[in-house]
This record gives C-alpha cells, structure tokens and sequence, in this order.
C-alpha cells in the first residue's frame, strides 16, 4: 500500500457528496475514480472532486488498476452485490450502513472479505466520531457508576418523499429502521452490548413500509429506549444515565460535536467539534488499517457488523417488517 490511499466511489448520491469532501480533509487519501450507471453524472461529481477518472459501469471501476479501496454509497438493497463483486475484483471496501440488509447478506459479504483476503468495513461512521468515542471511554472507566438508562432517536419527517425514492419503496428496503433506525440500535449496543431481550413495536405506511419503530432493548439491571421514525422530526439529544451521573450527547447526537456531563449539582459542557462533517475519521481508521495490513477495524469490526444486523433482524422479526424481495 502507498502513502496514499486512492478512493472509488460507486453511488454518487447525497452521502457521497459528503464523503468525497470530508476525503479532500484527509492528507494521504485522495479520490481516484467514481462510477454511475448514469455517466453524465459521474462526470459532475468527477469533475467537482477532480477526480481522474469517471466510469459509466460499476465493473469499469472495479477493474480500475488505480483504486484501492471502494466507498459502495448505492441503496441498501444493493450494498451486498456490489460489494461482494468489488471484493472479487481484489478490491478493498467501506460499505455503507447497514451493511447487507439481513444477517444471511452481511454473512455472505464477510465469507467473501476472507475468501479474498480484502479489507472490509461497515461505514458506520459515528463510531469514529471524536465524542462518542470519548463518551464510551468515560462510561467504560465507571465515571457514571452503574448504567441504568439509556435514551436515543433518530427521526426526521419524511411522508413527503416520493413514494418510488429509497425512503418510502419497500422494494429498495426503506422505512426508518434500516437508515435510520441503525443509529440509536448502534449506540445501546456500542456502550451496553447485546440485550438479552428485546420489545419492539412498529407503525407502517400506505406502500407497506415501517415509517415509526419504538424499542426496549433489557440488560440485566439497564433499559434503553430507542426510536426511529419518518413521521416526525426528533430531538436527537442521547442520555446515559447511571448511579453517579448522566451524560447528555449534544444533538444530532450520531453526528456530535460535543457533550455534557451531570455529576452532583455540576453539569460541565465538552465541545468536540469534528473535522469537516466527521466522516474523516472513518477514512482515517481505514487509511490506518490498510497501512497495517489489517483486514478489519479493531474499532467497528466484522464480528460488530454481524451483532448489529442481528439486532435489526430481531426487531424485524418482532414487529413484522419484511421486504417484498425476502418473501
């Protein structure tokens, strides 16, 4: 691997646009080549990230001698296909979340990973972030005594999208639990484990997809409470609370720049703004691992991507969401 990493982006869409920036903020990467099967628009987003090649197919990149690693930005139900054909193509990947729509496609992707002896990692890029790294440094060294609670949502209204968009098609995986579910899911987890037991209720809309979702993940003396949903918007600040003090991640809290913590009659604020939107410091653990030769991220690994997707299945099996393409 060289001093520089050099990016391809498949999918350039909303949450590329931010990626390819956030890149530009990294000084040993550097964004090589970006395909569409709409190669006008491979063309802008080449040209506006001077990139030096666009491609009209997602293969004419994968067979591109000066990428080393792929960015798969696509729709949900498409992370598993691409990703796996990239693989095969030697190349290494950062996936979007969630990785695979189901636990049998993230399975497949990881087989694929090892077979290749590839690089792979979900793109969840707020387990990279500067706060909540720190916050699950404070809550692992005891500073809030024993957890108790834990709060998180993520919603925003979204009925007013158009019906055949990722959003509201249930033939493209959409509804909140799945874009942005993920993310409160993702914090229980990341700061408490796996629950040993799960509540779940959901709402749906006219096309069939899951437009509300409440959760009760239960550990043995802890409860979080988490929700997504597209019917309204939320405040997105995060609580943890335990026996000695609470921590409050400052909305929007999956893409913090700071927090504040409550001990005694004290509430201290703690401003960690990121770098550019934060999606560097997902770039830069990747940049760390290729430069070391490791294949997954010590930090967000594949064991991690299985366990969340696990999650998600659970709370689909309980409140009954499934996709036209699984039936």
């Amino acid at each position: 691997m060289g001093d520089t990493i050099r990016w391809g982006i498949i999918g350039p869409g909303k949450i590329a646009h931010n990626f390819a920036k956030d890149l530009k903020l990294v000084s040993d990467g550097i964004l090589t080549a970006v395909a569409s099967r709409n190669i006008e628009k491979a063309e802008l987003f080449a040209k506006e990230y001077n990139a030096k090649h666009a491609f009209g197919s997602y293969e004419e990149l994968f067979n591109c001698d000066e990428v080393d690693v792929i960015y798969v930005a696509t729709p949900h139900t498409l992370h598993a296909q691409w990703s796996i054909m990239a693989m095969d193509h030697g190349k290494h990947v950062l996936c979007e979340k969630p990785m695979g729509v189901n636990l049998s496609e993230v399975e497949e992707m990881i087989a694929c990973a090892k077979r290749n002896q590839v690089f792979l990692m979900e793109a969840l890029w707020s387990r990279f972030n500067p706060t909540i790294r720190k916050v699950k440094e404070l809550i692992d060294a005891g500073e809030l005594g024993e957890i108790g609670y834990l709060h998180a949502d993520f919603a925003f209204y979204g009925l007013d999208r158009s019906e055949e968009g990722r959003v509201l098609n249930p033939n493209l995986a959409g509804g909140s639990l799945l874009d942005i579910g993920i993310y409160p899911i993702f914090l229980a987890y990341v700061l408490l484990g796996k629950p040993e037991k799960i509540k779940a209720a959901s709402q749906f809309y006219k096309t069939g997809v899951e437009v509300q979702t409440s959760m009760i993940f239960e550990y043995e003396s802890t409860q979080a409470l988490l929700y997504s949903g597209l019917t309204s918007n939320s405040e997105m600040k995060a609580e943890i609370a335990g026996s000695e003090g609470s921590i409050f991640i400052h909305p929007r809290w999956h893409e913090a720049q700071g927090f504040s913590m409550e001990k005694g009659d004290g509430l201290d604020s703690f401003n960690q703004p990121t770098k550019g939107k934060g999606y560097t410091y997902e770039i830069e653990e990747v940049h760390s691992c290729l430069k070391s030769q490791k294949l997954e991220s010590d930090l967000w690994s594949r064991q991690n991507s299985l366990d969340l997707i696990g999650l998600l299945d659970e709370v689909r099996r309980l409140t009954g969401i499934v996709f036209p393409f699984e039936e």
